[in-house]
């Protein structure tokens, strides 16, 4: 590791990567309509998790499509169920806490 970030946090991450990245994410949930989402999630969240540094660590995202696919289907149910309140109000916290649970320092 460079010793110049030691003790920084930073995000290294460039403009056209992030479009890139959009672009398959989207292109991969279009062409699947929409099945493919949990895997799209889970490579976004990979390429802007190795591009992050807090305090001189780079983090590690280990999360899978497939981890995700049986809460997505679960989650996209209860969003109808409920008319939606589940997606506004519960949704984008299990997102952020199955994001933070596959989150680690390399």
């Amino acid at each position: 590791m460079n010793n110049d970030i030691e003790g920084t946090s930073v995000f290294d991450g460039s403009v056209l990567g992030n479009f890139g990245t959009n672009l398959v994410a989207g292109l991969l949930s279009f062409i699947t309509l929409g099945i493919g989402v949990p895997w799209a999630v889970a490579y976004r969240q990979r390429w802007l998790t190795s591009h992050t540094i807090i305090e001189g660590k780079r983090l590690k995202f280990d999360g899978t499509g497939g981890q995700l696919f049986g809460k997505y289907i679960i989650w996209f149910l209860l969003s109808i169920i409920t008319l939606g309140i589940y997606a506004v109000f519960f949704l984008p916290v299990r997102m952020q806490q199955w994001v933070t649970k596959h989150t680690f320092f390399e």
